[in-house]
């Protein structure tokens, strides 16, 4: 690869070429940075779409393409006609008890301020963020548009840091039975506050009661365990 891709945090928008070696044929693939995560949801979640290996810059690590590192790679851990959830290349390198997981749309939708946004998004977040890690220690976050570097929504699967419960009062946040209207109701509490653009943490509050944050900062940044480092 002649770019290392590494965290998709970089807020350079800039093509970088990607050489993948299949079998014995080395193909071409120009992404732009900001589009890598759009690219590996559209192209690499699916192994049986015809010509993956050479349509497909991070290949999954069970596909036949003969790739198996894991920052060349893309790992599903769960995958329907909507989203996919993946790891995160943060992951790699890190100890096995760290989790950090990315849960997308597969069709485009920018971010938090894309109206074709869906609910739904975040009880497959949930589903797949409690099958690694405990439900009273998961965060889902959303980072607002001015401090992301993914122009595809993601949705970070991460623990809470120590520090964050006793931080949440600070935010004045919302309390649900249920996962339904997420991004209606963070919505209308930015607005109260008159936060234009604004990132969103979802936690369990209880057994079957959930907080809403919005907050004009990276609440991945804020509240939980995003980094092994």
């Amino acid at each position: 690869m002649t770019v290392r891709v590494k965290g998709f945090w970089s807020k350079s928008i800039i093509v970088i070429t990607a050489c993948i070696y299949v079998q014995t044929q080395a193909i071409a693939l120009n992404v732009a940075r900001s589009d890598i995560l759009l690219h590996i949801v559209s192209q690499c979640v699916d192994p049986s779409k015809e010509n993956y290996c050479s349509n497909c810059m991070l290949p999954r690590r069970d596909s036949s393409c003969g790739v198996f590192e894991c920052e060349k790679t893309n790992e599903v851990w769960a995958l329907n006609s909507k989203y996919a959830t993946i790891r995160d290349i943060k992951m790699c390198g890190c100890p096995t008890d760290f989790v950090h997981g990315l849960a997308m749309p597969r069709e485009v939708v920018t971010g938090v301020e894309d109206l074709n946004r869906q609910e739904d998004i975040w009880q497959f977040a949930w589903d797949t963020a409690i099958e690694r890690i405990e439900s009273e220690s998961v965060a889902l976050a959303v980072n607002p548009k001015s401090q992301r570097t993914q122009n595809q929504l993601h949705i970070h699967l991460v623990r809470l840091d120590k520090n964050a419960r006793a931080n949440f009062l600070q935010h004045s946040p919302l309390y649900v039975n249920n996962l339904e209207q997420v991004w209606a109701l963070a919505e209308k509490d930015a607005n109260a506050k008159g936060i234009n653009d604004y990132g969103v943490l979802v936690a369990q509050q209880s057994p079957g009661k959930y907080l809403i944050i919005t907050t004009p900062t990276s609440p991945e940044a804020a509240f939980t365990q995003w980094t092994c480092n």
